[in-house]
């Protein structure tokens, strides 16, 4: 058995340079402290968040080796690097200087395999960039920022969204007269369509199972995460909109995080497979929770239901599962119903406070018995 979308997607670049996903519903799904956690990999921030939340070791897979490389980078700029000097690495907030960037990667660069230093030795005008820029979802993010958005919104109008504190009827208020324009709406529906997301941002193989309008679909939770949610201090739209997180951190790049993490790199690995070949591996720990990112999203239905029993083969009772769903519905099946327990209340609540926003729905599952 392997993954899916393996045999369609192309994996080698990095196509995804942050975790577009909020650590903070995902820390309070799986409750990780004490707890053995296995995670998609992507750029490494939600494994390095299970690692301040006091997991007792992180498995953190992925099978693209790009993606491998920008974890193993911060874990070397956690391990050689200050707080300050971290964010400017990664872009998230601006370089000291023109050669700030190749000087702190180069402080890293002896924690670094062969092969990670030789991957990063090659793209320098991406460590200059900010390597949190560096993706492909981060590049079509950068042509709606400098492209699209001007023609709808000027800075000062920016501005206005993310830096005045609002309540909940002031956002509301402020989305509807100021934001929410035709003209917004329109070149929304154009850059997130489909077709141009598979071209610049996604590839095309993510969207098999997809049905109906992806830029509706999203739209409407662009106007939950602007006006239900608070823009003064979601990252993601931070990032988005100016293509830095400014004082908006997201929850591994925070201050009070960084020792935690940095003391404890030792509980993390990560390794070049997918989470069935992982979970195949006779040394594979029996684990408490799984993050499984949007995986279900580029699969069959089938395809789920056997990724999910072969999680259940080696979970332990009470394990936690948690993963997001984009735009097709995936979650446990009826046939695993006495197996694997789904928490619609707490999913719920959690999804409602999703700072990345563009997702439908979060899921949250328990494995049958007692808590470890």
């Amino acid at each position: 058995m392997s993954t899916e979308v393996a045999a369609h997607a192309e994996f080698g670049a990095i196509r995804y340079a942050q975790c577009w996903e909020d650590a903070d519903i995902l820390v309070s799904a799986l409750q990780p402290a004490g707890r053995v956690c296995v995670s998609i990999a992507s750029a490494g921030d939600n494994a390095f968040a299970l690692l301040a939340a006091g997991a007792s070791r992180v498995v953190a897979l992925d099978l693209n080796p790009a993606q491998l490389a920008c974890v193993a980078l911060r874990a070397a700029a956690y391990r050689h690097l200050q707080h300050p000097e971290l964010l400017r690495l990664l872009g998230s907030r601006p370089a000291a200087s023109s050669d700030d960037r190749a000087a702190l990667y180069a402080r890293c660069r002896p924690a670094l395999t062969p092969e990670v230093a030789a991957f990063w030795d090659a793209r320098p005008a991406l460590i200059a960039a900010g390597i949190g820029s560096a993706g492909k979802f981060e590049t079509y993010f950068r042509l709606f920022r400098s492209r699209v958005l001007p023609l709808v919104h000027g800075r000062a109008r920016v501005s206005e969204l993310l830096d005045t504190p609002r309540d909940p009827a002031g956002r509301r208020a402020f989305y509807a007269r100021r934001w929410d324009t035709w003209r917004w709406r329109l070149l929304f529906r154009v850059f997130f369509s489909r077709r141009l997301m598979g071209a610049l941002g996604r590839d095309p193989a993510f969207f098999h199972y997809v049905e109906g309008s992806v830029a509706d679909r999203i739209l409407a939770r662009t106007r939950h995460a602007l006006a239900e949610l608070d823009p003064n201090t979601n990252p993601y739209l931070h990032w988005i909109l100016r293509g830095t997180h400014g004082e908006a951190l997201p929850y591994a790049l925070r201050e009070d995080n960084f020792a935690r993490i940095r003391a404890n790199l030792h509980r993390l690995e990560w390794h070049l497979c997918t989470v069935e070949d992982w979970l195949a591996r006779p040394d594979a720990p029996p684990a408490d929770a799984f993050n499984l990112s949007d995986i279900f999203e580029y699969m069959s239905a089938d395809n789920t239901e056997r990724i999910l029993r072969a999680i259940l083969a080696r979970a332990n009772p009470g394990a936690r599962l948690a993963y997001w769903n984009m735009l097709v519905p995936r979650s446990r099946p009826d046939s695993l119903a006495s197996r694997l327990h789904t928490l619609p209340e707490l999913a719920t609540e959690l999804h409602a406070q999703d700072k990345a926003w563009f997702y439908s729905r979060f899921v949250v599952e328990e494995v049958a018995g007692s808590a470890p």
